[in-house]
Order: C-alpha cells, then sequence, then structure tokens
C-alpha cells in the first residue's frame, strides 16, 4: 500500500480489511480548472480512526472530503487518476446511492440538509426511503435522537432550532441510517464557542460508543483538539504536507509555515522560551509539561498594560427595548428581544460585540442602523437623537457590513458596485470616481477597479463591502462576523485591514463576533449580549476569565488562563491582559517593519 507522501506518514499494518479510506496516488482536476486541485493523496484511515484534515483555504481540503462522500465525481466533474477504496470496495466505481449507505456527512451548512417539517421527520428521511416499517421508523429515531441528546425537540421545525441543536438532528439522521463513516465538514464554523465545545464533545463520544470512523474537516485547530484525535492530516496547495499525532505535529513548526494558528497556550510558552517536544504533551493545557519557573519570568517581563485613552462618545445607547411582533392567532407578541439595554462607545474604539446564538446581538446592529424601531429607550449620535434621522441620513453616519458579502453585491463591476451608494445619492461623476479609487485604494482593491467581482476571492468580496460603505465616509462601521469561516491567514488579513482603518482613518468599529481570539487580539472592550440582556462592558481579558459570565453568554474561557491556573500565578487575569498587549506590540512591530 502507498503511504503519504508528507512528513511522518504513519505506518499501516494489518490486512486491508482494517482500512476504512484508502487514497493512492489520487489526483483529482476540476473540469473548468487548467491544473489540478489535489496532487498524489496517499492517505488511509483505519476503521475506527478519528482524523482531523486541516489546512489553509483553498488547500483541497474539502475537495478531499467531497471526494470521500461522492460529491465527486457525481456533483462536481472533473478528471481522476489513481485510487481510492472505501471499505475495501472500488469507490469510483460505487453510485451515490451507494456511497451514502457508508458515508454520512455533516455540512458546514447544516440548513442545506433538512427536508423534513420537523426534527423527526428529518432524522427518519432516510429510513422512510427505504420503506422502513412505521414503528420500526419510530423506534429508530427516537434511538437515535437520544444518541445525540435531541429527544425532546423532535416535534420542532428544524428552521427553529440552534446552530448546535440542528446537527445534532443532522448527525441524528446519520446513525438512524446506520452509516460507518462520519464526515464532518467544518463543524464549528456557525457555532458560538460554548456550542461549539458541545459538538466536538458530542462527535467524541459517538466516536467511542459507536466505534464508528471519524473524519473531521476543521482549520480551528484549537477548539477541534478540545477532545483527542488520533492524528491530524495537514493539507497545501492541494498535497498532503504531513500526517503525525498531535502530540508529534504540534511541537513542529508545521502550523505556522502553512498558516494555521497554533493553540494560544502553546504561543505563551514559546515566547517564554520553553522547548516544545511531543514528550511534552502538547495536545492541550491541561496535559502539556511546562516549567512554572519559565512562565513566571517571561510574564514578570511584560510590560504592564497600557491604559486605555478617554475618549469623545460618538454613540450612546440609553434603556434600549425591541421585541418582534408574533404573527398568528391573538395577535400575541414575542418575548423581548432586547431589555434595558445601555452602554457608549468612544470615537475611535473597537469594541466586540458577543454572546450565544439568539442572544439579541444583530438586532441591537438593525435598531442603531434603523432597519427596525425601538419599543423603548434612546439612540444617540455624537449627541444628535437618531430616532430623527432616516436610514439614509443614519447611513451617512454609519456602516453595516454583513457577514455574506454575497448578500450584499448587486453589480457584476467592482468599480460600479463601490459606487452605487454615491449614484444613488446623485452624486456628480468626477467626484464618484475620485472617492471610489480612494475607498478601492485604501481597501487594497485599487489594481482590480475595472475588474469583474466573479473574479474576486471570498475575502476581497469583503473587502469590497467596506469599500462600498467607505465611499460614504461613516464614522462608524458595524461587521457581523467579519472572520467567520476563514482560516487563519484570512482572518489576519480581513482584521489587519480592519484595524488599520481604525488607526489611520480613525473609524470606529463594532465588531458582532463569535471568536474569542478576534476579541483578544483586537478589540478594546467587549459587549456581552444573553437572552436580551447586557450583561457585560469590560476588556476581553475580563470578560473571557469570568466563569460565571462564560457560562452565561455561551463563551469559552481562553487556554491562556489555563495556562495561568497551571502555573499557580497569583492573577491569571493580569497574565492573559498582558500577554494580549505583549502580542499587539509584536504585531505593531511586525508593521513597522514591513
Amino acid at each position: 500500500m502507498s503511504l503519504p507522501e508528507g512528513e511522518g506518514s504513519p505506518s499501516f499494518r494489518g490486512d486491508a480489511g482494517s482500512i476504512a479510506v484508502c487514497f493512492t496516488d489520487f489526483t483529482f482536476q476540476y473540469r473548468a480548472q487548467s491544473l489540478p486541485t489535489l496532487y498524489g493523496i496517499n492517505l488511509a484511515v483505519r476503521r475506527g480512526e478519528k482524523i482531523l484534515i486541516a489546512g489553509p483555504s483553498g488547500c483541497g481540503k474539502s475537495t478531499l472530503a467531497h471526494c470521500i462522500n461522492g460529491l465527486i465525481p457525481y456533483a462536481y466533474k472533473g478528471a481522476v487518476q489513481g485510487s481510492l477504496t472505501i471499505m475495501g470496495k472500488d469507490a469510483l466505481k460505487q453510485d451515490l446511492f451507494a456511497r451514502s449507505g457508508t458515508i454520512g456527512t455533516v455540512l458546514q451548512d447544516t440548513d442545506g440538509q433538512f427536508v423534513g417539517l420537523t426534527a423527526a421527520e428529518d432524522i427518519a428521511f432516510a429510513a422512510e426511503n427505504d420503506c422502513v416499517a412505521v414503528a420500526e421508523m419510530h423506534r429508530g429515531a427516537g434511538e437515535a435522537a437520544k444518541l445525540v441528546h435531541i429527544e425532546d425537540h423532535l416535534n420542532k421545525s428544524p428552521q427553529v432550532l440552534s446552530g448546535g441543536q440542528k446537527q445534532r438532528v443532522s448527525l441524528a439522521g446519520l446513525l438512524m441510517n446506520e452509516v460507518e463513516i462520519l464526515l464532518f465538514d467544518e463543524p464549528l464554523a456557525n457555532l458560538d464557542p460554548a456550542t461549539g465545545q458541545e459538538a466536538i464533545e458530542l462527535i467524541d463520544r459517538l466516536h467511542r460508543d459507536t466505534g464508528k470512523t471519524v473524519i473531521m474537516v476543521e482549520h480551528r485547530l484549537e477548539d477541534a483538539l478540545h477532545r483527542p484525535v488520533d492524528r491530524i492530516v495537514v493539507m497545501e496547495e492541494g498535497r498532503i504536507i504531513a500526517d503525525l499525532p498531535p502530540a508529534e505535529l504540534l511541537a513542529k513548526d508545521i502550523l505556522r509555515k502553512t498558516g494555521i494558528r497554533e493553540p494560544l497556550y502553546l504561543s505563551a510558552l514559546r515566547y517564554s522560551g520553553a522547548v516544545i517536544t511531543a514528550e511534552t504533551r502538547p495536545e492541550s493545557p491541561e496535559t502539556v509539561s511546562f516549567d512554572p519557573l519559565l512562565l513566571s519570568d517571561w510574564e514578570r517581563s511584560l510590560p504592564e498594560e497600557a491604559p486605555e485613552p478617554v475618549r469623545t462618545e460618538l454613540l450612546s445607547v440609553k434603556s434600549l427595548s425591541f421585541r418582534y411582533p408574533l404573527t398568528g392567532a391573538g395577535g400575541l407578541n414575542a418575548p423581548p428581544a432586547l431589555r434595558d439595554i445601555s452602554f457608549a462607545i468612544g470615537s475611535g474604539d473597537c469594541v466586540a460585540l458577543a454572546g450565544k446564538n439568539g442572544a439579541g446581538k444583530s438586532t441591537l446592529a438593525k435598531l442603531i442602523c434603523g432597519f427596525v424601531r425601538p419599543d423603548a429607550g434612546e439612540l444617540r449620535f455624537k449627541g444628535k437623537d437618531l430616532s430623527l434621522f432616516s436610514i439614509r441620513e443614519r447611513a451617512e453616519h454609519i456602516g453595516y457590513v454583513m457577514q455574506n458579502p454575497n448578500q450584499m453585491i448587486s453589480f457584476p463591476l467592482i468599480f460600479d458596485e463601490a459606487a452605487f451608494a454615491l449614484r444613488n445619492r446623485g452624486m456628480g461623476e468626477n467626484e464618484i470616481r475620485d472617492r471610489v479609487l480612494e475607498s478601492l485604494r485604501i481597501c487594497g482593491l485599487y489594481p482590480f477597479r475595472s475588474w469583474p467581482v466573479s473574479a474576486l476571492s471570498y475575502g476581497q468580496k469583503k473587502r469590497l463591502t467596506i469599500a462600498s460603505i467607505l465611499v460614504i465616509r461613516p464614522e462608524l462601521i458595524i461587521l457581523d462576523e467579519p472572520t467567520a469561516g476563514q482560516d487563519f491567514r484570512h482572518y489576519t488579513e480581513i482584521m489587519e485591514f480592519l484595524g488599520k482603518l481604525n488607526r489611520e482613518q480613525g473609524i470606529t468599529l463594532l465588531i458582532i463576533t463569535h471568536d474569542m481570539h478576534l476579541m483578544l487580539e483586537y478589540a478594546r472592550r467587549t459587549l456581552v449580549v444573553t437572552e436580551g440582556k447586557l450583561l457585560a462592558d469590560a476588556p476581553p481579558a475580563e470578560v473571557l476569565t469570568e466563569k460565571a459570565l462564560i457560562e452565561k453568554a455561551n463563551l469559552k474561557r481562553t487556554s491562556l488562563y489555563d495556562l495561568a491556573l497551571r502555573a499557580h500565578f497569583k492573577n491569571p487575569r493580569a497574565f492573559v491582559g498582558r500577554f494580549i498587549s505583549f502580542e499587539r506590540s509584536e504585531r505593531e512591530a511586525g508593521r513597522s517593519e514591513s
């Protein structure tokens, strides 16, 4: 059997029957592309094994997953070379239906998988197609639901469930079908931190209880390693460059070279001068072996956190309350979406808005932009009552960037998209041209000013949506999950770009996010909203080290705090704050050098 060419290829022993998935010299090229996306893949996954496939965006990991579940070559056409066997059978000779009886996939966007009107119907869908008797189908759906702890929601529509609950419904449907291989495509992409942690725990429990083969595709490495995996396969530019147990991979510099974020606790240990080897068990902050004195000496060398400057108040929110009307019999109202919210944002600030799914974050953004009007309370911008402003007038001062750039783009050409708001206001073409070109320069899109939008990458499209708002010259930009679904390199690019707008253009940022790293690295304050209430308005280091707050808001304690606890620091929270300040100063030094 050919083995992976990447570093540390494992040695597989035993007969072919012990192998669940085996790629041999496998190359794939999409029909519409001039070069292959996958090159010479050699990968074997044992039955009952649990592996993680990681790599930067565009490395080929999703294409590899599509080859396993059969979407390639049946849904996505292209040329295949080499061989692929699944459970000992030639997968390239199986049709999609046969493949689905062996492999179950939970997609990144679970909404795209639902076909039933209720969770129970969705779970039983495959069994119903197989003409399973009604009594047996009900029993099987109930048992599958209990395995994933979703049995109390069987009569609900999938659309009203939370992101984590939707994943459980999809997973129960796969278990009902009794597949042998579970494939998870970016399982953490749309989940808040606590729900993502629960998802990893659920996958781990099912792996242990059922003995099924589990393959996860995920670039959020630290979160995915919340529970153990047998191996991590790292891909880059369509090739496997490493296939190693987690301890061996984390001890090397492969992650940094390929643009995958290493766990924060390991970054802290490396800064302190600690030598990370596989023997130090670096898989988690609970297992890693280190010298507390070395870490303590490094911490003492760090400067104290710099105090935040006093800022002129830009946006003031006082006693804001809102509830959506509930359609249906009796004209009843839904529970309040926001209740008595009060806070202020200063000019030039960068503030994170966090909280679990459905907490009211997006509703708050809609109220600030004027898309909906509050039931009570007031909003003031630079001291002026925003209720007196139309949506268009608010847009002169406040920009809103949606999570998905494709939902904001209306024109085929980049220049026309950036010019739309100005043309809509009746501005002269000469001034429009000057403003558009200025915004495109700021956003790094000037070289592409005459290109079609379709030629841009996802991250560039995000920049274009920001450019189309910058032409209006707003003072505050609200961004909804600007880094969702992006690997570390693209995450860094977009956040450094936003940081530059904040520093050099003086634009105030309010960032809705589930990303704990983003809060720590870039935000100066964090507003935490849960169940319509403002639970906290504090520095990120304080928010992500407060146990009660973390539990209420579905956040996750930073691993830096766990490391400080293991080192027996008297003030673990101060260590987190000083580490953040150090990281920021390192980034600033890097900017100066470049």
